[in-house]
């Protein structure tokens, strides 16, 4: 419900706050004073398109706040989603609309995207104006209409069925993709068999080209190291038969038996004594492992040295085609590998999508069924209601009929084809509201539809703009009761020029004009007493002061 509704530089209206509540609010008053801009305001807290044209001239922006009082969880559930806060049931929303073009939303204190003012929307509001009107002639709003009235079990079994169509669409799309590419996923498959033939030919390991590349550059400088490695022998470790050859080893050697017998006397030269030894034995090991290495490059030779040359040209060749090192070949040999294996199971996969595609089938077809008998069930019951309803509404002899009829094929919302008939006149056919109804007639189907349904699907707060264009006398009388008898459970705003509605609100307000100043701006304000009755006069006659004209509406208000 809204409690309040604040308007700043919408249209002509500069800064006004309406008081709302509970129950049947009338907003009346003058050709151009801006009732439509209530209705307009409360369409931008719904999240409708912004409109830069709207901002009041000279204004910088537009602003739009609203206090809500709600308890429903989807609507809590949705503000802790936008981070906002709702205190006491309380919830304030608000949309600013700049000069040029530039729209903001606010939701429980939290900045919002637009987007989530119509999610709100949907559980808060329902808007009747002309355009919603001219929607009721479409046969997708018919059948929104008749699956809101049949209550919670419809609509879980419309859920059901949206879902299991959906589930049949995709299956039946993957289905269609795998047979239509049959052939070029079979050549995919030879593509990557013959690949991975390829890659298992070669068996790279990982980091093997980096190990290659070592010992390709030791095997073509095997001589320079044989020489090198010879001569450092030699300096170490000579195997020459003169006497007169020093090598390292023996002139170590030579030191250590001197100072062996000088450290007999003094026991300082012990410290490099042991020196020399362990560097004497360190010689004799660098000398045996060089002649080691010797022996291993007198074993390597050009036949190894081809072989490396072979084999890193192989990777090269695998590294051009699947990746810069051995590991990127291996990690694509094993996509591939998983790739082929799903190529292969392609046969196995379609069969087993055919018959989860015909189970899927079945179910929807199951649910349609179901959904088509609670719906010829719903349409009997809607169409007695609202024929009744039509019946207090002025129109006594008027027939309203809800049709069910089988489509050719299933669609995203069923079987049927949903179509709302009326016979306005005794022995007339029941014809489609498209072509059969006035806008008065229209107006009333409309009021009495919302009526019906709000009995099984209550809507929180409804808004009517005009809900009584092209009607007069007794019909708006019946109108008036009618959005009286709605206003029982739920918030009911009503944007009319006519007393008969008017007079069966709780609540009446007056959007006034000034047009002091060389320029128009409104405000509002409630009425009540002296100031309602000359409201409701001027709505009948034009004359807020008429003796005859209060007289009538003093009998209208009456009529409560």
């Amino acid at each position: 419900m809204i409690e309040e509704l604040r308007i700043r530089d919408l249209g002509v209206i500069v800064d006004t706050t309406l008081t709302l509540g509970p129950g049947f609010t009338a907003i009346t008053g003058e050709t151009g004073a801006g009732k439509t801009m209530v209705v307009s305001a409360l369409g931008l807290l719904m999240g409708a398109r912004s409109d830069a044209g709207a901002v009041r001239s000279g204004a910088s922006q537009a602003r739009v706040s609203g206090i809500v009082h709600t308890t429903d969880p989807e609507v809590v559930e949705i503000i802790d989603e936008l981070g906002g806060d709702i205190e006491d049931g309380e919830l304030v929303m608000s949309r600013t609309v700049s000069a040029e073009g530039r729209s903001r939303a606010s939701v429980g204190g939290a900045t919002a995207p637009v987007g989530s003012l119509a999610r709100l929307a949907d559980r808060l509001f329902v808007v009747h104006g002309q355009s919603e009107q001219l929607r009721l002639r479409s046969l997708a709003a018919q059948r929104d209409t008749l699956d809101r009235f049949g209550g919670d079990e419809l609509a879980a079994v419309l859920r059901s069925y949206v879902a299991t169509h959906r589930e049949r669409q995709d299956l039946a799309i993957r289905v269609e993709a795998l047979r239509e590419d049959r052939e070029e996923r079979v050549a995919e498959a030879a593509r990557l068999r013959a690949e991975l033939d390829e890659i298992a030919g070669v068996d790279p390991q990982p980091g093997e080209e980096t190990e290659l590349s070592e010992r390709i550059e030791l095997l073509s400088n095997v001589e320079a190291l044989r020489a090198a490695t010879s001569a450092a022998h030699e300096a170490l470790a000579t195997e020459s038969d003169d006497p007169a050859s020093r090598d390292a080893g023996s002139l170590v050697d030579a030191a250590v038996r001197e100072l062996e017998r000088a450290a007999a006397y003094d026991k300082r030269l012990g410290a490099v004594l042991e020196t020399l030894r362990g560097v004497s034995f360190q010689i004799a090991d660098a000398a045996t492992e060089l002649a080691a290495y010797a022996g291993d490059l007198d074993e390597e030779g050009p036949g190894e040295l081809a072989r490396a040359n072979e084999r890193l040209a192989a990777l090269n060749t695998l590294f051009r085609l699947y990746g810069a090192d051995s590991a990127e070949v291996i990690e694509y040999s094993g996509r591939a590998a998983a790739r082929l294996t799903d190529l292969d199971g392609d046969d196995d996969l379609i069969r087993e999508l055919d018959i989860a595609l015909e189970a899927a089938q079945d179910r929807e077809a199951t649910l349609a069924k179901q959904l088509s008998a609670l719906r010829r069930e719903a349409a009997e019951r809607l169409s007695e209601l609202v024929t009744v309803e039509l019946q207090q509404l002025a129109l006594p002899d008027a027939r309203f009929v809800a049709t069910v009829n089988p489509l050719e094929a299933l669609g995203g919302s069923g079987g049927d084809e949903v179509q709302f008939l009326l016979a306005p006149h005794p022995g007339a056919e029941p014809r489609p509201l498209a072509k059969s109804a006035s806008g008065g007639e229209l107006s009333r189907v409309m009021l009495a539809l919302e009526v019906v349904v709000a009995g099984v699907d209550p809507v929180p707060t409804f808004v009517f703009d005009e809900v009584d264009a092209g009607v007069g006398g007794a019909a708006a009388i019946e109108i008036g009761r009618r959005l009286a008898r709605l206003a029982r459970t739920s918030q009911v705003i009503v944007v009319t020029h006519l007393a008969q509605v008017a007079a069966f609100a709780n609540n009446h307000v007056q959007v006034v004009k000034d047009s002091a100043g060389g320029f128009t701006q409104s405000s509002s304000r409630v009425l009540e007493g002296e100031e309602r009755l000359g409201e409701m006069a001027r709505l009948l006659s034009g004359l807020a002061d008429s003796s005859s004209a209060l007289e009538h509406a003093a009998e209208l208000l009456a009529l409560r």
